[in-house]
């Protein structure tokens, strides 16, 4: 009953139009058995109405035995304590560092009683970023995770991650244990190679292999991670827990993490897990069965767990590019029934947006907007590409966008980099402090221009975007080459070279991008439509106005009030 109750209470906080910053994000994770060119790649999202978009940089250092470290909650500033700094750290930037290891994340909550941890240091935040810098591996990450909440407590609610290296991802979700007991308990599973995975705020693993000795072990054996046998890794108690709590009564075999812990609901499956079904549905032809399930219909077995549930991760009948990747991370449900530009909230143009709060009622009755992948309030967005080919510093390039990942530009900054562009720098405007020096102001200029007609004004965002990213694509390879030939020869030399090449592309982005706005304003202000008519002083001008389909919709509304009577002038 308390597991029904405190599911029905997640959703009611959808269901009440509430955000948070960490309840928007979205992960997708293609392993490099299912990309073009062998590739590990994860994407996230850091959607939030107040978060600012920059891009971190952490150089690397080294501290003296003893060092303590400040810990502050990455989504308020809060100061949470002190903890023990590493020896060593690694340089990080976003939210990849030197060896190719990158990190995202996505809240799901899950049962409110384990929120709530007196004393406890480590939120989601502080725990991705601090593995970052101390971790060369994937595997590395998970067990640095896993330590750290262990001794300093766990802050945070329910987290889903994508932890991934130049071989292999991970998905690994875990939910703290509440007053009275530190820590978390958690489950983390490797992806098999030749699928795809995803997450977006819904837990999402649920049965997993029990501890076997060879590819499932549970946290007292967690030194045996790095067997690369070693598939699955969960806490001790995972199971036990639940039960000590009443949360789960059943066999070991059949428990779930995802149902017992963050139970699915309307809101998990129609705001959340809608995402996911949006990127397998454009790499599996199968995934259409599961429309009645994203849409927020669950069905229910005898023990209470969803039965129709999406699999953890499918297999795509097609290989995936880094390009693919952004254009995931750019989609509004187009093809699908739920297609967000065909109903009146699109208003004239067609808008794939709708204006927040997420759901609002009509008779006392609730309806909701869609929460699609793409999404206005978008802080930044990444594409983390690990390649095992190269020197890791060469190897992983880090993707990043600013503003609404379908109105921005991924821009490439190799991991190795010793410094950011500063155009998205830190510190370079703010939420509330508008610089167009900034890249955050300078793209939601042209984004936010755009939703005011974005049928037209949009083709021509989305044809300079892509010629922007296939070029920086179609670069790649010679830059790969000649960093690698400098690397080889002098290290210092091969390291400047792509910080010299990331934070020209970054800030020559950010330039275009500028004039892109002038040249939009002036050729769309007003509701016209301009262009230069060669040398004439004056442009060519169309008024294209609301289009048959709206007019209709209008006439229909006021009926004779703006008929014309008589002959119209």
């Amino acid at each position: 009953m308390k597991k029904i109750v405190l599911s029905f209470l997640f959703s009611t906080l959808f269901l009440l139009g509430i955000s948070f910053q960490s309840y928007s994000c979205t992960n997708f994770i293609i392993t490099k058995g299912a990309s073009i060119d062998g590739s590990v790649m994860i994407s996230y999202s850091a959607d939030s109405h107040v978060l600012f978009g920059e891009l971190y940089f952490w150089p690397a250092a080294k501290y003296e035995k003893g060092s303590m470290l400040d810990v502050y909650e990455w989504d308020t500033g809060k100061y949470l304590g002190k903890i023990s700094q590493a020896e060593e750290t690694y340089s990080v930037v976003g939210n990849m560092n030197e060896h190719q290891v990158a990190i995202g994340e996505t809240t799901y909550g899950g049962l409110d009683t384990l929120h709530s941890q007196a004393g406890a240091i480590m939120d989601y935040g502080s725990l991705m970023y601090i593995a970052l810098q101390r971790s060369r591996s994937a595997r590395e990450a998970i067990k640095v995770m896993t330590e750290l909440v262990e001794e300093y407590g766990y802050y945070s609610s329910g987290e889903s991650f994508s932890v991934s290296d130049a071989n292999e991802a991970w998905i690994f979700e875990l939910i703290g244990k509440g007053e009275g007991e530190k820590g978390a308990i958690w489950v983390a599973r490797r992806v098999p190679d030749g699928y795809v995975c995803g997450h977006a705020n819904q837990a999402r693993i649920t049965t997993f292999p029990l501890e076997n000795g060879k590819n499932s072990i549970s946290s007292k054996n967690i030194d045996k991670i790095f067997n690369e046998e070693v598939e699955c890794v969960y806490t001790h108690d995972v199971i036990s827990f639940a039960k000590e709590k009443g949360f789960y009564k059943g066999k070991d075999k059949n428990f779930s993490f995802s149902d017992t812990y963050a139970p699915v609901s309307f809101g998990g499956a129609r705001f959340c897990e809608i995402r996911v079904w949006a990127m397998f549905r454009a790499v599996n032809k199968d995934m259409e069965k599961y429309y009645d399930y994203v849409r927020g219909d669950i069905h229910h077995a005898d023990n209470g767990y969803a039965s129709n549930r999406m699999p953890l991760w499918v297999k795509p009948d097609r290989k995936i590019s880094n390009h693919d990747m952004m254009n995931f991370m750019r989609d509004h449900l187009e093809g699908t029934p739920l297609d967000m530009r065909t109903d009146i909230g699109a208003g004239p143009f067609h808008n794939p947006y709708r204006w927040r709060p997420l759901t609002w009622k009509v008779d006392n009755v609730a309806y909701c907007n869609e929460r699609a992948t793409a999404t206005q309030q978008t802080g930044f967005s990444f594409i983390a590409q690990s390649r095992n080919w190269l020197p890791d510093t060469i190897g992983g390039i880090f993707w990043f966008s600013v503003d609404d990942a379908a109105s921005s530009v991924y821009v490439p900054m190799y991991c190795g980099i010793t410094k950011v562009p500063k155009a998205y720098e830190r510190g370079n405007g703010a939420m509330m402090e508008f610089t167009t020096d900034a890249a955050f102001w300078v793209f939601n200029q042209v984004s936010n221009f755009a939703y005011t007609r974005y049928e037209i004004i949009h083709p021509e965002i989305d044809s300079l975007q892509n010629i922007l990213e296939r070029k920086y694509i179609a670069h790649t390879p010679e830059i790969d080459k000649a960093a690698e030939q400098l690397y080889n020869d002098n290290k210092e030399l091969g390291l400047e070279y792509i910080t010299d090449y990331s934070v020209n592309v970054g800030n020559n982005t950010v330039d275009i991008w500028r004039d892109f706005y002038g040249y939009l304003f002036a050729r769309f202000m007003d509701g016209n439509v301009k262009r230069k008519d060669g040398d004439k002083q004056n442009p060519k001008l169309n008024q294209p106005g609301y289009g048959e389909e709206w007019y209709k919709r209008i006439v229909k509304d006021t009926g004779d009030k703006l008929k014309v009577i008589g002959k119209a002038h």
